[in-house]
């Protein structure tokens, strides 16, 4: 067959003998054809270099094999971030085992984002999508079935009455296991190094924080952008001052590497001087020296386990009902312990 010719499930048919309709059943994951069958369409697809016209699907309202995947975050950290690696590489995993691509993008607001649904769903791009970071009063998470666009949202919290489904951590009970851990070590004061405020989970975090000063525990916010100048810079700020925390705890691992870089500039020691943690785990986080005390979470498999959901919801007639998702452990090492007496 000459490459210069556009191959159709028309020729797909006529190389599988079989008619264009199960070719279409096969391509677009329906049922109606046995897995043999369904193998052997999509091996000479493969084969052929086949590739779905968007005009065509667009028209008749067929899958487009691809999920979403919009992220708000400056591009300049994404990759630095244990966390996206991890998460993106679990999704990949599940979606390649269905032939199903990712169209992953960058934005820089929540409008933009809205905008990229908005795009996506109009051109018939995606399936579905993946949504995180949900938001008190999220905007997506109403605009997302008012579009009809299925989605699974990675959080910290069930899903609202007419919202997407979800697939959750209790951010609250990871984190008390961490700051619950600095107060019986006889922390008193602790600073938390956040992401942005309008986060779900750093609203949650910050309320555990606070509900520890009914043990005689200072708690203080820091909000950055994740990034590890904002880290650096809010903790070489806490360090500078007369009365500095006992304890640090930054949003992932990056900033917390980069805070334990700032403590060892300015001739600190963790934990004799400042106790470091992190919630997010990675294994540089292990290899520095000292090793940083985390909060572990199977990220990949958070991943894999989203991608299979959306799958799931994509197929359904309704949205789902919400999934737990595992519950993070908290990992003890060498930059948390005991506050030395000032």
């Amino acid at each position: 067959m000459s490459k210069a010719k556009r191959v159709t499930i028309t020729d797909i048919a006529r190389l599988a003998g079989v008619s264009p309709g199960a070719v279409s059943f096969a391509l677009n994951g329906r049922p109606g054809v046995s897995a043999e069958t369904r193998q052997r369409i999509l091996d000479i697809a493969e084969q052929h270099q086949w590739e779905p016209s968007s005009a065509a699907r667009a028209l008749v309202g067929a899958r487009a094999g691809v999920v979403g995947f919009a992220v708000n975050r400056p591009a300049d950290t994404l990759g630095a971030e244990a966390f996206f690696t991890d998460l993106i590489a679990g999704a990949q995993s599940e979606l390649s085992r269905h032939r199903i691509a990712m169209q992953m993008v960058l934005v820089s607001s929540i409008d933009e984002e809205v905008a990229t649904y908005r795009r996506w769903r109009s051109a018939n791009q995606v399936d579905g999508v993946i949504v995180i970071d949900p938001r008190d009063d999220d905007p997506r998470l109403t605009l997302l079935p008012e579009l009809g666009l299925p989605a699974v949202v990675i959080g910290s919290g069930a899903s609202q009455a007419g919202q997407p489904a979800a697939i959750w951590l209790d951010d609250g009970q990871v984190a008390h296991s961490l700051f619950d851990y600095l107060s019986a070590l006889g922390h008193r004061s602790i600073t938390y190094v956040s992401g942005p405020a309008e986060f779900q989970h750093t609203r949650l975090r910050t309320e555990v924080l606070a509900s520890l000063s009914e043990r005689g525990v200072h708690g203080e916010v820091v909000t950055t952008d994740y990034s590890p100048a904002a880290a650096s810079a809010a903790m070489r700020t806490l360090l500078s001052r007369a009365g500095r925390p006992t304890a640090v705890v930054f949003d992932n691992d990056v900033m917390a590497i980069a805070g334990l870089r700032v403590a060892q500039e300015m001739g600190l020691a963790a934990p004799a001087d400042v106790s470091l943690a992190s919630f997010d785990d990675s294994v540089v986080a292990g290899l520095v020296h000292p090793s940083i005390t985390c909060i572990t979470r199977d990220t990949f498999g958070l991943g894999a386990d989203a991608a299979g959901f959306l799958l799931e919801q994509i197929e359904a007639p309704e949205v789902l009902a919400d999934r737990v998702g595992s519950l993070p452990q908290l990992t003890v090492r060498e930059s948390t312990g005991v506050p030395a007496r000032r």
